[in-house]
């Protein structure tokens, strides 16, 4: 046994969930933690944690429950077995289902949701997924949610535990504002090709091409931002399942990039960043897109009112799957360029004060401690697997 520090185990290894991990990581490893990630190999999130210097162990884990879910949780156990780690800390639903299935309290137990999984899906298997997080709460020692909205959702739902929120945090600096008022194009991939007019303002949305995202409310309110802004153009960053289906219903006006290396370059593009999702728990995008400096037109999800900065609402947050509403507040701001700069100094400004990344970090290491003593040292040995 190799005797880690803390164990992350993590599904999904992308999106948003794999970037709020690879912060953790990158943080626990700077104050002199033994890190170590069980997550599906070759995902991006394996790679970074490799380059970052973890243990990495590779965990053959789906997304959904299913016929697999025995066999994913005892070859979670046996990475368990020889990480033998002070502390789990288990990202999503999947992870959570099958850290706590093989652990069973027997090791502390961070569960973070990053979004309920019974939003997601309704009828018998929404059910099924609420009654399990209200009994697994029973093997977990502390649950973090990103926002307390997600943690009034847990709790209306039966899930009785302790609780931490802790805001997700972004990398303030790897996101700084170009230092100009105006949109900087992206010097690799180019926003302006195939899109049309090059003067025209343009939309950009963060995240995978999913149902939980929303992309389709977002180009079904599209006609009416073009009825009021023709030369408007809409990027959508980002691959998912439902990437094929959204490509068959986008005008000429709209782009897809597919999975991109850094999204830093396509935030300082926009004019306006827009994340329509149908649930969430603390949406990344949206913070990330304000620390540049972007304003951020959002849905009533949980998390949203949390990350806008005070007075944003009305202007910035609209009911989720209303395209009506979505595409007024984004036709409002397009026709408005010095509300739009005003918002996103604003937002900028919010982000530094609120969602630094540095903080999530330390209150993590907090809970961590809180629970299991878990101490930094002042040497950090190298770390093979």
């Amino acid at each position: 046994m190799l005797s880690f520090s803390v164990l992350h185990a993590v599904q999904p290894g992308d999106g948003g969930v794999a970037r709020v991990v690879v912060d953790l990581v990158r943080a626990q490893l700077g104050a002199g933690l033994r890190v170590a990630v069980a997550c599906p190999p070759d995902t991006p999130l394996a790679e970074a944690v490799r380059a970052e210097g973890a243990g990495l162990f590779p965990w053959r884990a789906g997304r959904d429950p299913g016929p697999r879910l025995v066999r994913e949780t005892r070859e979670l156990a046996r990475v368990i077995r020889t990480v033998d780690p002070v502390l789990v800390h288990a990202h999503s639903a999947k992870a959570g289902l099958c850290a706590r299935l093989a652990l069973r309290g027997r090791v502390p137990t961070v569960y973070q949701p990053h979004a309920w999984s019974f939003e997601a899906v309704g009828g018998t298997v929404g059910a099924l997924a609420r009654r399990w997080e209200v009994w697994a709460s029973r093997w977990t020692h502390r649950i973090v949610c990103v926002s307390a909205a997600e943690r009034r959702t847990g709790e209306a739902a039966g899930v009785r535990a302790p609780w931490s929120v802790i805001h997700n945090g972004v990398d303030v600096a790897r996101f700084a504002p170009s230092g100009t008022d105006e949109p900087e194009p992206d010097p690799d991939t180019d926003p302006d090709a195939d899109t049309g007019d090059a003067a025209g303002p343009i939309v950009v949305c963060v995240g995978r091409l999913c149902r939980q995202k929303g992309q389709d409310v977002l180009l079904a309110a599209w006609p009416a931002v073009l009825d009021q802004v023709p030369t408007a153009r809409l990027v959508l960053v980002g691959e998912g399942p439902d990437g094929e289906r959204l490509r068959a219903a986008a005008p000429p006006s709209v782009r897809f990039t597919g999975n991109v290396d850094d999204t830093a370059p396509w935030y300082r593009a926009a004019d306006l960043v827009v994340l329509p999702s149908r649930w969430e728990g603390m949406a990344l995008a949206p913070l990330e897109a304000m620390a540049s400096g972007r304003p951020v037109v959002v849905s009533d999800v949980d998390g949203a009112r949390e990350s806008l900065p005070p007075g944003h609402e009305p202007l910035c947050l609209v009911p989720s799957e209303d395209p009506a509403a979505l595409a007024a507040a984004v036709g409002h701001l397009l026709g408005r360029p010095e509300q739009r700069r005003a918002l996103g100094h604003e937002a900028h400004e919010h982000v530094l004060s609120r969602f630094d990344v540095r903080r999530t970090g330390a209150a993590v290491a907090d809970v961590y401690r809180e629970l299991a003593g878990v101490q930094c040292t002042e040497h950090r040995e190298p770390i093979s697997p």
